[in-house]
C-alpha cells in the first residue's frame, strides 16, 4: 500500500518524539485541542505549587525551579512545532517556533539574573506533582489541522497556570526570599497572561469546521 501524499495524516497512529533529558511525547493525533477546563492528566496549580514548596529552601533553588519551568515548556513548544511541520501545518509550526524562543529567552533571562553560565539542573533536584511543570503544554491538545487561534489558547492556558502556580507558592512558603521570588514571577506571568489574550483578540477564530480535512490523504493499492 502507498500514498499519494508525503506526510500521511493517520486517524489512529501517534507519533513520540523522545528528547534527551525526560521522556515527552510529541502527539500530532487527531483530536479537537481540549478545552481550558478539561486539561486531562494535569494536576491543579495548587496541589503542583503544595508538591514543589518544600524543597525551596532558598532563592536560588526557587530560580532553579522557574528556569526549570520554562526551559520544559520551550521544549516542549519545540515539540509542538515539530509535529506541526510533519504534518505540513507551517503556519502553526511557525507560531510554536516562536513561543519556544520567548519561553527561552525567558530561561535566559534567568541565568542572567542568577550569574549562572550554564544550567543549574545538573545540580538541583527539580521536582514537580506529575512528569512535568506547570508551564509544559499537553500532548493531547494537539491536532495536525489545529490554527493559530488554537495554539494561542493552548498558550493562555500555560501561562495561567504559571502564574498560579508562583501564586500559590508564595502563600504556602514560609522562606521570605521564595515568597518574594514567586510574587515577582506571579506578576512577570499575568503579565504573559494579558499579552497573550491580547494576541488572541487579533487572531481570527477559526471556522466551526476547521477539522474537516478538505484534503484527505488517498491510499491505494
Amino acid at each position: 500500500m502507498s500514498t499519494k501524499k508525503s506526510v500521511k495524516k493517520s486517524k489512529a497512529v501517534r507519533k513520540t518524539a523522545a528528547t534527551p533529558k525526560r521522556k515527552a511525547p510529541a502527539s500530532a493525533a487527531k483530536r479537537k485541542p481540549v478545552k481550558p477546563a478539561a486539561a486531562p492528566q494535569r494536576a491543579p496549580a495548587a496541589k503542583r505549587a503544595a508538591a514543589s514548596a518544600a524543597p525551596l529552601r532558598s532563592n536560588a533553588d526557587f530560580m532553579a525551579h522557574a528556569y526549570a519551568m520554562e526551559a520544559e515548556a520551550a521544549e516542549r513548544y519545540a515539540e509542538f512545532a515539530d509535529s506541526m511541520e510533519m504534518h505540513n501545518n507551517r503556519e502553526v509550526a511557525e507560531l510554536f517556533r516562536k513561543l519556544a524562543r520567548i519561553e527561552q529567552i525567558h530561561a535566559d533571562q534567568i541565568l542572567e539574573q542568577m550569574g549562572w553560565k550554564q544550567s543549574p539542573l545538573s545540580s538541583v533536584n527539580v521536582r514537580w506533582e506529575g512528569m512535568e511543570g506547570p508551564e509544559t503544554a499537553d500532548p493531547t491538545e494537539l491536532h495536525y489541522l489545529m490554527q493559530p487561534y488554537h495554539a494561542l489558547q493552548i498558550a493562555l492556558l500555560n501561562e495561567k497556570r504559571a502564574r498560579d502556580f508562583f501564586a500559590n507558592l508564595a502563600k504556602l512558603t514560609k522562606d521570605a526570599g521564595v515568597r518574594k521570588g514567586a510574587l515577582e514571577m506571579e506578576e512577570d506571568e499575568a503579565e504573559h497572561v494579558r499579552l497573550i489574550e491580547q494576541w488572541l483578540k487579533r487572531t481570527p477564530k477559526p471556522d466551526p469546521n476547521w477539522e474537516t480535512d478538505q484534503d484527505p490523504p488517498v491510499l491505494s493499492d
